[in-house]
């Protein structure tokens, strides 16, 4: 289930574990467009399961109460087999929330007998039990998604100062110190890459043009494959020596070129703000010691 509400949230729905079927009415207030609320949630998804206790035989009342109000409501249900949720609960190890100290497998029965009524009100019964993380994310994107290229691919154009250390958590890292450097040009060095004057500097640099069209090509054929395995965030580092020229000009030009490529992309600077100016050096005036 955990796995089903990231994908829903990727989606834009608006997420709610473990919401107690009598708050039903309450939350449909939020969702339900009409003249003094117009649907603040368009979208949302629920999770309902056996820690609902003795209010689960509350649910088809409340569905469909949530119906006749003009909602369109749909029921998912997740399954899996004995053996799948035996597995599971053993790597994760957390304990399975009918667990009443009779062991794993009577919990997971209790659990069957429990939803058994809901799950005669499904309107999909998804078993899981061979589904990957990934499988399980893409049915749900192809199913639900209200457009149809489904979960946006977000992207993140991160610049560093590798002197600063390398960010962690980033899919690709492309490294820009083969590129010429404008701390080294007159007029240029206290300045950040997002000045025109630096911008302009390196957009005459050969390599620059070529860089950023490799850059653009390679991003542009990753980025649909890596959200086909389930990735909807990808973090791509730009990396120069202190992170203030060149890895900051590289960022945002890339960024610009993935938007309009379709995809929603965001340039973020590290380093930029961690430039010092060169202090010269105190003149030490020598003198001896007539002593």
């Amino acid at each position: 289930m955990s796995s089903a509400t990231n994908a829903f949230e990727d989606l834009g729905f608006f997420c709610v574990d473990n919401l107690p079927i009598t708050l039903l009415p309450t939350f449909a207030r939020l969702v339900q467009a009409d003249e003094d609320n117009k649907g603040r949630i368009e979208r949302a998804a629920l999770v309902i399961d056996i820690r609902e206790g003795h209010f689960l035989g509350d649910f088809e009342k409340q569905l469909k109460a949530l119906r006749e109000k003009g909602l369109s409501v749909q029921v998912l249900f997740f399954e899996a087999s004995d053996d799948t949720l035996a597995r599971r609960f053993s790597e994760t190890r957390r304990p399975h929330p009918a667990d009443t100290g009779a062991g794993l497998s009577e919990a997971i029965r209790r659990d069957r007998v429990a939803m058994k009524d809901i799950r005669s009100l499904a309107d999909h019964i998804v078993d899981t039990s061979d589904q990957t993380v990934h499988s399980l994310r893409s049915f749900l994107v192809e199913r639900f998604s209200p457009t149809l290229e489904g979960a946006p691919m977000r992207v993140q154009v991160l610049s560093f100062g590798h002197k600063f250390g390398s960010p962690h958590s980033m899919e690709l890292v492309f490294d820009v110190r083969h590129l010429p450097n404008p701390f080294f040009v007159d007029g240029l060095r206290e300045l950040s890459g997002s000045d025109r004057r630096v911008i302009k500097y390196l957009k005459t640099q050969p390599d620059v043009e070529e860089t950023l069209r490799r850059f653009t090509d390679l991003l542009v054929y990753l980025l649909p494959q890596y959200k086909r395995e389930g990735k909807s965030y990808v973090t791509v580092g730009i990396g120069c020596t202190g992170g203030r020229h060149r890895s900051v000009m590289i960022a945002n030009e890339l960024s610009d070129r993935l938007r309009r490529a379709g995809f929603e992309s965001q340039a973020v600077h590290r380093d930029v703000r961690k430039f010092k100016k060169n202090k010269p050096a105190t003149a030490r005036r020598l003198t001896a010691d007539s002593g």
